[in-house]
């Protein structure tokens, strides 16, 4: 199986999210009630990201269509994505979504993996240079401020790392909102960068205890693609002998070992599928950092490749996972 995106890769990505960002049900929601005039529907409490089965698949749908509309712009889907981003992403419909965020009852809404998924989405419009994507850029970015907000308002107070391999990994967040923060707020970048070597410069010989029956994780795999992304090479180098001393040796063998998926109908062990994608992008990350004649580099890649094997037939097909793997494997196949 090749292992690159390709237009025709791209195509049936953007069909897969073009086909659940507006399906307004299933759905499930991430909304407290605080009384009878809270009971609304999706599309009600969210005008943009009311589809994709839960607010963050949704989040995360659109940056996959974002993405292959810039890299691939004249796909046939492309006309479709921009009248679809031109009638929803409105002034208005991000002013009810920022609106929705200041209400006390949604302090902790997504924390904190829909919060970078949706800034992974603000940088991502930043790199549309046109005018119908600089349009969208400015009309997302109040809420993206508010995101980072919420990120400069909750590091401070989080002590210590989630290191599960669900929507609460931190690894997974900062490594995602850097692509953001770096460009739009240093503050939040040096905060991100601050937090990441509080939580992990001293982690040792790291176990792999994993995978765990739903992870779409790796939280060995995500700690290091982080710090990667926050450490000077030589540094990370160091700091990666002593998180995974025997990676030359292919130990911990799980790392190795795609997940084997028992019943992609069922949304939680459907997650195993994002495992394997997320991990095949974690060791191309991971690879790029090693030097060229370093064996565990070889071993990276092919790693990766392995993965990418396992999960990529079954990015579409079954609604639990087609609502939100393209986007791993977008970021597998960019890695």
């Amino acid at each position: 199986m090749t292992h690159t995106l390709d237009a025709a890769t791209a195509s049936r990505f953007a069909s897969a999210a073009l086909g659940h960002v507006t399906l307004e049900y299933p759905n499930k929601l991430d909304h407290v009630m605080t009384g009878r005039r809270d009971v609304r529907g999706p599309r009600d409490l969210h005008p943009i990201f009311f589809g994709s089965f839960d607010w963050h698949s949704c989040v995360h749908g659109w940056w996959t269509l974002f993405t292959l509309l810039r890299l691939y712009p004249n796909n046939p889907e492309a006309p479709r994505i921009w009248a679809l981003a031109n009638e929803l992403f409105t002034p208005d419909n991000v002013a009810a979504e920022v609106a929705y965020l200041a209400q006390p009852s949604s302090r902790g809404f997504e924390r904190p993996y829909g919060w970078c998924w949706l800034l992974m989405l603000a940088a991502e419009m930043d790199r549309h240079d046109s005018e119908d994507g600089r349009r969208r850029a400015a009309t997302l970015s109040p809420l993206a401020r508010a995101f980072a907000d919420r990120f400069h308002a909750f590091l401070p107070l989080a002590g210590y790392p989630v290191r599960a391999g669900t929507h609460y990994n931190t690894a997974f967040a900062l490594r995602l909102t850097l692509d953001w923060a770096e460009t739009n707020d240093p503050a939040l970048s040096a905060l991100c960068r601050e937090k990441a070597l509080a939580w992990h410069a001293d982690d040792r010989d790291c176990q792999a205890w994993e995978p765990s029956q739903d992870e779409f994780l790796s939280p060995a795999l995500m700690e290091a693609a982080l710090m990667r992304r926050v450490m000077a090479p030589e540094a990370f180098r160091d700091w990666f002998n002593a998180f995974l001393p025997k990676v030359g040796s292919q130990k911990p063998a799980t790392l190795f070992t795609p997940a084997s998926v028992s019943d992609r109908s069922d949304g939680k062990i459907a997650h195993l599928d994002g495992l394997n994608l997320s991990r095949a992008w974690c060791w191309r990350e991971i690879a790029s950092a090693l030097p060229e004649d370093d064996i565990r580099a070889v071993i990276a890649g092919r790693a990766a490749a392995t993965h990418l094997d396992a999960a990529l037939p079954h990015v579409t097909g079954d609604y639990m996972g087609e609502h939100w793997l393209a986007s791993f494997a977008l970021l597998a196949l960019q890695g």
